[in-house]
């Protein structure tokens, strides 16, 4: 079988911001209580005229120009989000057809905050069975559009953002071992109603509903289980891991997760500070900002582990390989670089102040 190398990495942050200070302005919170039991500093959040495809679409461009790949070479394009910009087409779709991806398929994986593990781990049976040669992989997320802006537990935590890797065929590299997991007994604990639920109960708004005590419980076990299964079938152990990248959603929960698991802090990619809760987009935002900070070298082990809604949960472990172009020992240019930013408009959010970046 072939190995599976990350040639591209791309992401995306809408400028506009809102800091913590912004949100005790809104709700009954202060910058205090925001960090103290999430780690969150700032998020970002979409223009009125961002959606998930639209910040995929700019995600998935600088990780094309990263690998020096022309869109016309993609075998198929896949999208992790929750909250794609209609019920179909699909936000890949839209994607596949913004890039002029023509020789590509495309659909969507809604697998919640770990949906960007189930589409990684996809992707990569694709390229590992031949079907696939490259194939894109996006996670993106507009959660302002499903937050509850008047709930204190909720809209403090989640942000907007995309990040994408672009996945080739080569000699070594990938998934070592993939563990996907899922609970929909667990959908009291977090949870977002759609327009096609039952309609013999009384309507709920589309916005993201969590009981943030016991998420807390699970996510921990979740996380720590999950990429213990991962080492195992990849035969390897926690000391093994060189970077451990996890979903972005509590620094608590990080913490707790990497000391349970003996991780050194060193060994942790961290941007929740500044990044908030991005749901599928999370690890691959952060893989992007490990890549551009120099921590991720080939034949590195990487250790990728998220939960999310449903209850759904999974760790994947791999080796990681060259990045190119640039070639080895070359300067790399940072990907949010690689590509002009949207043109932004005033925020669909409520009204919040926000800042400008």
């Amino acid at each position: 079988m072939p190995g599976v190398r990350i040639a591209g990495l791309g992401k995306y942050l809408p400028q506009r911001v809102l800091t913590n200070d912004d949100l005790a302005r809104m709700v009954d919170t202060s910058d205090e209580w925001i960090q103290e039991r999430s780690g969150i500093r700032e998020r970002h959040l979409a223009s009125d005229e961002e959606t998930a495809s639209s910040m995929g679409l700019e995600a998935a461009r600088r990780a094309l120009a990263v690998a020096g790949m022309e869109a016309d070479s993609l075998d198929l394009v896949l999208a992790a989000t929750t909250t794609p910009d209609g019920l179909f087409p699909s936000a890949a779709s839209l994607i596949q057809d913004g890039l002029k991806a023509h020789r590509a398929g495309a659909f969507d994986i809604n697998a919640a905050c770990t949906g960007f593990l189930a589409a990684l781990a996809t992707g990569s049976q694709f390229i590992a069975t031949g079907a696939s040669r490259r194939v894109l992989v996006v996670g993106t997320e507009v959660l302002s559009r499903i937050v509850d802006w008047t709930d204190r537990g909720t809209c403090v935590i989640f942000g907007d953002g995309a990040g994408a890797l672009v996945l080739e065929a080569a000699e070594r590299g990938g998934p070592l071992g993939i563990v996907l997991r899922s609970d929909g007994g667990g959908i009291g604990m977090l949870n977002a109603p759609g327009p096609c639920g039952r309609r013999d109960q009384p309507a709920r708004p589309f916005l993201v509903s969590m009981d943030g005590r016991q998420v807390f419980k699970f996510a921990v076990n979740a996380m720590e289980g999950a990429l213990r299964e991962a080492l195992k079938a990849a035969d390897l152990s926690p000391q093994d891991i060189d970077l451990f990248v996890p979903h972005q959603a509590n620094l608590r929960i990080i913490n707790a997760a990497t000391r349970a698991l003996r991780i050194p802090a060193e060994k942790v990619m961290i941007n929740i500070q500044h990044c908030g809760n991005t749901s599928s987009a999370s690890i691959p935002i952060a893989l992007c900002e490990a890549w551009e900070e120099g921590r991720l070298h080939e034949g590195q082990r990487v250790a990728l582990a998220s939960f999310g809604g449903g209850l759904a949960w999974g760790a994947i472990v791999l080796e990681w390989a060259h990045v190119g172009p640039p070639a080895p020992g070359t300067a790399r240019q940072p990907a949010d670089e690689m590509a002009p930013a949207a043109a932004k408009g005033p925020s669909s959010s409520p009204s919040v102040p926000l800042r400008r970046r």
